[in-house]
């Protein structure tokens, strides 16, 4: 879904983001609230806010519409509070085609508009009788922004051909006008062309550029993938390259002019590089294809997802951001797998190859692959790490290796239909599979016999979990059965129909309501929660549904999507998209992705009727639980999510009332009232009034207040400690914040070691990496530290320093 995100006011604390329906929701950033909703009644094409923050302006189709905004919290007491609902101030229309681009004037009286109409037209905020609206024409191709130069005395413009002009306010005469000729104030007034700049990129188009206008730097993007940063109005090349196999779709330059931010939506893409030092400061780049399989690391601090192009991501649950990309598999990866003991991940892949690889070097250090040329679909690892199992689509075996050999060791024949799926046992005792010939087969592997026993079906197997406990196993099946079998005498102990629960939404093509296609929805993967009690359910719905293994009871049903440009996520259709060549939103009513204009005759509809496009499908393909039982994943078509108890990121308004201000709490910060100022801090959950209230504090009054400290505000202190620790210079204070911690609160952490297993985590390795740093610079500078505590305590000679703080003068003095 295509979305519009701008910032309001001057701390961008306001986000306003309009979907590609024109529904807006005005959100405080922050706190994380929707303060309000809005609709266009139109697609948006343009957006931006005006420097001052009071309006913005609006392209809805060839429309320019200038809005009141909502303004923020009075920063003064006495002003109360203020909010409104947006607005309209004006609309203009004098575009004859869509709006493209908006951008203002550094002193929010202008705003210029660029449209497709190969024009670009500057307004007035006011109505002033000497002004009038200025057409700036001269573009062979529609135009991708226009910008006000640093100040106010030129304009530039840059359409996809690749063309940038330069207006100037000045005579239009017709021809050669010379400084000393009088003739010239006879002429009126108004912008003309000075300056024609090209970029010559062979066949590379133009598509995103920005300006930035305190630097007057100008970066572009192409469809090649390459960037360039230009100087204006020299247009002086500073620096070109390519970043991307596919084109830039966006760019963007951080306030001090440093930072170039370039996105890519085919791939995925975003990079953030610093031109000056020509040095990533950013590189995330997603899967552009579906995801299959995904595992949480031993640590429960990694995931790993692999998808249908080939890659494997590991991502960081704290940051989002992925760590390390492994593209060895050369075709499509089906399923991922962690040993239980050591950093080593294994993936099967439709290449037909399962590789081993080391997560501390990041590095593939085996690969094994069977005689014949096989799909691999299904992947389980012995819980000691030396033998791996995979199956195929293609053939009905199972294949065994050794992983210390990397030979093949055996393969399992049994079932008459393709695997798809397997798992060890967590007690290493057995191996479970399931296959399309409605068995599952429970296999002694390390007995000399490998017997296996069957356990019949109705329906195909599309998943297995096992309970950690090794006792139970729960199986899906293609029917929306869920059944549960002992592993010890092999009889079924339960039997789920979530046909009903898992059903829900409507594709674009549904003759049926939602309610009546139950018999096509299914689960596709499950998994067991770290206790065994609750086992959680997914697959072709937008629903994830929680049940308690004991009762069989629903829990509770997440919901993954309500993107309605997904299929499956609406619940009725509307009638009026239904038409006699088809459902409206499986049409391609507009031109062809690329940027070819449609050359159409007058009257003539856009596009053709009879094309089709694709519209991804809302699933689920692969879940799995956290180890500390606080959070489980999800691979579904909008991408990784994370659902976790820890809501400590989130604005919780924990008995928030109107007195609970950042007012007041400074004001019980300099009254000497800590705890109170500390809980209030919390309940705000701002990270800078956060941080203030915590260098404020007295070192000796830290062990009252921790004693004092209600416990529910515990883990957001610890949290808070150790992150504040990572980036604060202040080591000797943030040390003896966790030490209190840790010495008051310790038996009650020690009792509830699950709940503030993350949070102790990250606690230990901020200390970490204060014993690494500070073990770092003792290393380097040792033999200054001999010298120095070698020396006498005091030196009469006038040029030498007198010794008095130790280790930090030594560092001190080093520097200098």
């Amino acid at each position: 879904m295509k979305t519009e995100f701008k910032f309001s006011n001057l701390l961008g604390t306001l986000l306003l983001s309009v979907d590609e329906d024109g529904r807006a929701v005005l959100t405080h950033l922050p706190r994380r609230l929707a303060l309000h909703r809005f609709s266009f009644n139109a697609p948006l094409s343009a957006l931006a806010f005006s420097p001052s923050g009071r309006h913005f302006a609006a392209g809805v189709g060839r429309l320019v519409e200038i809005w009141h905004a909502p303004s923020a919290l009075s920063s003064t007491p006495d002003d109360g509070l203020e909010f409104a609902p947006f607005v309209r101030h004006r609309a203009h229309a004098a575009h004859h085609d869509a709006v493209e681009r908006l951008e203002w004037s550094s002193d929010s009286r202008f705003f210029l508009s660029s449209s497709k109409d190969l024009t670009a037209r500057m307004w007035s905020m006011s109505s002033q009788e000497e002004f009038t609206p200025t057409t700036l024409g001269g573009h062979k191709e529609p135009l991708i922004g226009a910008w006000f130069s640093g100040d106010q005395e030129a304009i530039y413009t840059a359409s996809r051909d690749g063309a940038l002009f330069r207006w100037i306010y000045a005579p239009l005469t017709d021809g050669a006008l010379r400084e000393d000729d009088d003739s010239k104030h006879d002429w009126p007034m108004g912008w003309k062309v000075a300056q024609r700049h090209y970029f010559f990129q062979n066949n590379a188009r133009l598509t995103c550029a920005t300006y930035h206008t305190s630097s007057n730097l100008l970066v572009v993007g192409f469809s090649s993938g390459l960037f360039g940063l230009y100087e204006l109005p020299d247009f002086n090349t500073i620096h070109s390259l390519s970043i991307s196999q596919q084109e830039i779709d966006d760019v963007a330059i951080n306030q001090s002019g440093e930072w170039l931010a370039l996105g890519s939506a085919k791939l995925g893409q975003l990079l953030v590089w610093e031109w000056q030092s020509e040095s990533y400061i950013l590189k995330q780049q997603g899967h552009f294809d579906a995801m299959n399989d995904l595992v949480y690391s031993r640590e429960g601090n990694r995931v790993v997802t692999a998808a249908d192009d080939g890659k494997v991501k590991v991502w960081d649950t704290q940051s989002g951001f992925c760590i390390v990309t492994f593209t060895e598999h050369s075709s499509g990866v089906t399923a991922c797998k962690f040993a239980q003991k050591g950093g080593v991940l294994f993936t099967a892949s439709l290449d037909g190859s399962v590789r081993a690889w080391d997560l501390i070097r990041y590095r593939n250090f085996r690969t094994f692959s069977a005689p014949t040329r096989l799909s691999f679909s299904s992947l389980a690892v012995d819980p000691s790490g030396d033998v791996v199992c995979a199956g195929s689509l293609d053939s009905f075996h199972i294949h065994i290796w050794s992983v210390q050999t990397g030979q093949l060791l055996d393969h399992l024949a049994g079932h008459e239909g393709p695997v798809s799926s397997l798992t060890f046992t967590p007690n290493g005792g057995a191996l479970v599979s399931g296959s399309w010939d409605h068995t599952v087969r429970i296999w002694n592997v390390f007995d000399r016999t490998q017997t296996s026993e069957a356990l019949q079906l109705q329906a195909d197997i599309t998943d297995i979990a096992v309970r950690p406990d090794s006792k139970q196993i729960a199986v899906s099946t293609l029917d929306g059965q869920l059944t549960f079998w002992s592993l010890a005498d092999g009889t079924q102990s339960a039997n789920l129909d979530g046909r009903r629960d898992v059903s829900g939404g409507r594709k674009f093509g549904d003759r049926r309501t939602a309610a009546n296609v139950a018999g096509s929805k299914n689960f596709k993967c499950l998994s067991y929660s770290a206790d065994g009690g609750c086992i959680i359910a997914g697959g072709s719905s937008k629903y994830l549904c929680l049940y308690d293994v004991l009762s069989g009871c629903l829990l509770k049903k997440y919901t993954v999507s309500v993107n309605l440009s997904l299929q499956g996520t609406q619940e009725y259709l509307n009638s009026r998209t239904l038409t006699e060549a088809g459902p409206a939103g499986l049409m391609n009513e507009e031109a062809e992705p690329s940027h070819v204009e449609d050359r159409r005759l007058p009257g003539a509809g856009r596009g053709k009727f009879s094309s089709r496009r694709t519209q991804p499908e809302v699933r689920v393909t692969g879940l799995a639980f956290s180890p500390t039982a606080r959070a489980f994943c999800a691979a579904s078509t909008e991408g990784l999510l994370i659902y976790s108890l820890d809501r400590g990121w989130q604005f919780d308004p924990f008995e928030l009332d109107i007195d609970i201000t950042r007012t007041n709490t400074l004001n019980a910060v300099e009254e000497g009232l800590y705890l109170q100022a500390l809980v209030m801090g919390f309940r705000l959950n701002e990270s800078f009034l956060q941080r203030r209230i915590f260098e404020a504090i007295p070192l000796a009054e830290v062990g009252r207040l921790i004693n004092q400290l209600p416990t529910i505000y515990l883990a957001r202190l610890i949290r808070f400690v150790a992150q504040t620790t990572d980036a604060s210079p202040h080591l000797e204070r943030n040390l003896r914040w966790i030490e209190a911690l840790l010495t008051i609160h310790g038996p009650h952490l020690k009792q509830n070691g699950t709940i503030f297993a993350q949070e102790l985590r990250v606690s230990q390795k901020a200390v970490s990496t204060i014993q690494t740093d500070l073990a770092r610079i003792a290393d380097e500078n040792v033999y200054l530290l001999d010298f120095v505590l070698g020396q006498p305590a005091s030196i009469v000679d006038g040029s030498s320093m007198v010794i008095t703080d130790g280790f930090h003068g030594a560092i001190r003095r080093k520097t200098k």
